[in-house]
């Protein structure tokens, strides 16, 4: 019979060349471009929400659009932007760990940052599809929200 040896996994070790650690330093460029005008967005955003309730009440026109919702038309519009002002904060943040961690782990020859880097970036990556597959979802419903309003007439 055969002797059957159980192989012991050896450990992978990659080679980061200089032309990766270069082309990881320039994503780490504009990571920290994006993130940056991610938060600019988010803060604008955060801005426009809380300013809601007294644009409403300062135009009359606007108001009488939103008097059969009363007063919960500016409630809802401000949860709505504060709620795309944290969707965008969110993945600026996560970038913005690319964009520090990533410069660190390249320049430095710091092997943590660099993993730190590399989890917010698949963090980054979870969030968008996760996002994008609940965009897929609400599309689908909207035509068939829209298709049965249309078969019930």
């Amino acid at each position: 019979m055969e002797d059957l040896e159980q192989e012991v996994p050896q450990e992978v070790k990659l080679v980061v060349t200089e032309e990766m650690r270069s082309y990881l330093y320039d994503i780490t460029k504009w990571a920290r471009f994006l993130s940056i005008v991610g938060f600019v967005f988010a803060a604008l955003l955060i801005l426009v929400a809380l300013s809601i309730p007294s644009i409403i009440a300062g135009n009359p026109g606007l108001a009488k659009q939103f008097a059969p919702l009363g007063q919960g038309g500016s409630i809802v519009l401000t949860i709505i932007y504060l709620l795309l002002g944290l969707f965008y904060f969110y993945p600026s943040i996560l970038l913005f760990r690319v964009a520090n961690r990533g410069k660190q782990g390249v320049l430095f020859g710091d092997q943590e940052s660099l993993d730190v880097a590399v989890l917010s970036l698949k963090s980054l990556f979870k969030f968008w599809g996760i996002m994008t597959i609940a965009v897929i979802v609400g599309y689908f419903l909207l035509v068939f929200v829209v298709g049965a309003g249309m078969v019930a007439r």
